[in-house]
């Protein structure tokens, strides 16, 4: 029998071979081999069938994509960058900024005085004491994956959440700060809203703050994640603001409008800080 080459075989059977190979193997080795597969593995339609296969889109998908092949590598990369998010792994992978009062400490939801969190599988919190308590990640974005023309040309979306709550007998004080910063970390852009301060006696709810980065300047390469605070009482033991389930996201923008920063307590609402321009100051100031 004649030997035939892969290349006879129709162009729609070649694309759907495409879609089980690999994306970093299509783009450093397949799209080199000749130009008949550089055109089929740079067709739109190659990563929007490997978008469907891997359940990054349903059949019935209808919002605009600028790049199909980004939005592919984007959704491939998306996850918590957070590392230990939860207090799972006692204070493992974060930075103590500050450790005030008692320290921090790890308890087990729903806590004294507490409530339960709004999903179940979240078992345990971080809580501060009677004196400033601070806890940071500072977070390498190459180190993750994201190449620097992916962060500069493109620049995806980046959310941060967190969520807090207060013990129900003591009022407490929570604080956030999210800095995107350049490789010299130079501060690019920042979310720094008003500390939160919640009353004594009160329904020890827990709280989901949020915030997302849009259309922020180029040469983003480390995200600084920091959050903390203590109690008002100033009462011996762990009485400030419990803080579990935190998160930094990235995620194709399918908008150009950013997606607002919020915030329930009605102490935050409305006040958030616009980001910051380039700054040299240094990364950590003291609340």
């Amino acid at each position: 029998m004649a030997l035939v080459s892969i290349n006879e075989l129709p162009e729609n059977i070649l694309l759907e071979l495409f879609t089980h190979v690999p994306a970093h193997h299509l783009l450093l080795h397949c799209r080199l081999v000749c130009s008949l597969w550089r055109d089929l593995i740079d067709l739109v339609t190659l990563w929007k069938r490997k978008c469907l296969r891997e359940g990054f889109i349903t059949e019935d998908w209808d919002q605009p994509v600028a790049d199909w092949k980004i939005f592919y590598f984007l959704c491939s990369l998306r996850r918590n960058l957070l590392r230990n998010p939860c207090a799972e792994e006692d204070m493992t992978s974060w930075q103590i900024d500050s450790n005030g009062g008692d320290h921090w400490r790890v308890e087990s939801l729903p806590g004294d005085h507490g409530t339960d969190f709004p999903d179940s599988k979240v078992k345990k919190y971080f809580v501060t004491s009677f004196e400033m308590c601070l806890k940071s990640q500072l977070v390498d974005l190459k180190a993750e994956g994201y190449w620097e023309e992916l962060l500069d040309t493109f620049r995806p979306e980046i959310e941060v959440k967190d969520w807090f709550a207060a013990r129900a007998d003591c009022g407490c004080t929570y604080h956030i700060r999210v800095q995107l910063v350049s490789d010299n970390y130079i501060v690019l852009a920042s979310f720094e809203p008003p500390p939160v301060t919640i009353d004594q006696w009160n329904n020890a709810k827990w709280t989901e703050v949020s915030h997302t980065f849009s259309d922020y300047p180029s040469g983003v390469r480390h995200i600084l994640f920091q959050h903390g605070g203590k109690d008002t009482q100033f009462w011996a033991g762990w009485y400030g603001p419990r803080i579990t389930n935190s998160s930094i996201t990235i995620s194709p923008k399918m908008t150009r409008d950013p997606a607002p920063s919020t915030a329930q307590p009605e102490t935050m609402q409305g006040q958030e800080k616009a980001a910051r321009p380039p700054s040299s100051l240094r990364l950590h100031r003291p609340f």
